[in-house]
């Protein structure tokens, strides 16, 4: 059943300094490690004052303002992987209630302190996360699983505390969940209409876009290369 608006919730809110992270005998920089905010931070359209990221190319930017991870998928990691994650182990700027990847849609916006913000792609996890826990499936569970999290970019810049409220204020028309567009991407990649539907949404992100937009195209083309070869 999908979230009341009563159930929503800010329950962490981090950021991060770039530090050394371990990875095949390498140090390489990485604010992976998020530390939990003492005060009000403000969060402009880059992301939260006070957070930094060390690849400017894969992560941060308007398109990757805001990283967020619900917070009862903890639970299940910590049961499946015999763990002991707690908020903010994957990394993520603000750790929620009520709002699963299966809830939310891609063009969602809300309002958490006075800031305005937007739902834009699902979170794509990368090795560092794998290298940060030693566990070098890790960010391949998370895919296939759908739970990931997701990005918010920021529609208007505010002041969010750590107790901030957290409202939804407008629901996407179109319905394309983050729990969809995952699947699509990772496991279901010949699905053309639901290609299709992603690349509907207005909000979606630039790489978001053309990553399905090549998945398109790769399909149209091994259909023309079928048709061609029947009329040989």
């Amino acid at each position: 059943m999908p979230a009341t608006e009563q159930t929503i919730g800010l329950v962490s809110l981090r950021t991060g300094r770039t530090a050394p992270l371990l990875h095949n005998g390498k140090a390489i920089p990485s604010a992976i490690v998020k530390e939990a905010a003492a005060g009000p931070l403000a969060l402009g359209f880059l992301g939260f004052e006070g957070d930094e990221q060390a690849d400017r190319v894969h992560h941060g930017g308007e398109g990757k303002a805001v990283c967020v991870y619900p917070s009862e998928r903890y639970d299940l990691w910590n049961d499946e992987l015999k763990a002991g994650f707690g908020l903010g182990a994957f990394g993520e700027n603000v750790s929620t209630r009520g709002l699963l990847e299966e809830d939310v849609y891609i063009g969602d916006t809300f309002r958490i302190g006075t800031a305005v913000v937007q739902v834009n792609q699902p979170r794509q996890p990368c090795f560092k996360l794998a290298a940060r826990h030693g566990i070098p499936d890790l960010p391949i569970r998370l895919q296939q699983t759908g739970y990931t999290g997701f990005y918010w970019r920021v529609l208007e810049e505010g002041m969010v505390r750590p107790d901030s409220g957290l409202e939804r204020l407008d629901r996407d028309p179109l319905g394309v969940t983050v729990a969809e567009a995952n699947r699509i991407r990772y496991r279901d990649k010949s699905d053309r209409n639901g290609i299709l539907r992603v690349l509907a949404v207005d909000a979606l992100s630039a790489t978001w876009r053309t990553t399905f937009e090549s998945l398109l195209a790769s399909l149209d083309a091994g259909v023309s290369s079928k048709l061609e070869q029947n009329r040989q």
